[in-house]
Parts: structure tokens; sequence; C-alpha cells
């Protein structure tokens, strides 16, 4: 995966949290854990699904410094847009995620103020909220 080179591969900027389960020409799948006040360095997503297998409490800071606490419960699937961030755990639970990136090379992540995440929506099955940016 290439990344603009301000904005470092998740994998190897915090390899004790995200781990690759499987990858191929497509897609990547990355399995992410960490504990409550856990924080993850600035790094970059390309367009990606993420899997929540625990319910969390989480603080996303943006490059232009922009921050957006988002609450996500165990079941809930979320689309993101390729963007840099750096994740900060402020719940009181381990946030357990699995991570489908897209390799689509017309996927790019935008380095540019407004690249933080147009709009988390939250999809699954029974109630879960939308969370809009």
């Amino acid at each position: 995966m290439t990344f603009p080179s301000i904005a470092k591969d998740a994998v190897e900027t915090d390899g004790d949290k995200y781990s690759v389960v499987l990858e191929n020409e497509r897609v990547r799948v990355l399995r992410y854990h960490d504990k409550p006040g856990d924080r993850t360095s600035q790094h970059a997503h390309p367009d990606y699904v993420l899997y929540a297998e625990s319910s969390f409490k989480r603080r996303l800071t943006f490059p232009d410094g922009r921050k957006q606490e988002v609450d996500v419960k165990a079941g809930s699937i979320v689309w993101m847009k390729g963007h840099i961030h750096i994740g900060e755990n402020i719940g009181d639970t381990n946030t357990d995620v699995i991570i489908v990136e897209f390799k689509d090379t017309n996927s790019v992540v935008s380095t540019a103020s407004s690249s933080s995440p147009t709009g988390w929506r939250i999809l699954g099955f029974g109630k879960h909220p939308e969370i809009a940016a």
C-alpha cells in the first residue's frame, strides 16, 4: 500500500495494535485491538469498511486539528473514505474491530484539511445510531 510521505501505514506505526489477517491484490484485512487510554500514532487508511466486534468510544484527531468523538456499538458496520488520523480509546472498554481496506487505485488518501472523513455512517442489524461529521 502506498501513502503520501507524511502519512504512514497503520501496521507500521502501531504494530502492537494492528495485525494483518489477510492481504491480496484487492484488499487488506486488519484486526485492531486496544485498551482504554491507548492512542495510535498518526497514520493513514485508504477507503475501508470497519466491523465492530466490541462496543467502544474513540476520539479521532485529523491533520487539521479537528477532533471527532464516536461511540460505536458491537455489530456495527462503518464505511469510511480514506483519511489520516490519530485514534484514542476514550471509553472504558477495549476496542476490537476488523477493517477491510480497499486497494483501489482510484482511492486516494488526501492530506488536505478537508481530508477528514465525511460522515460516519453506521450500518448493521438492529438499531444503531448514525454518527455524522
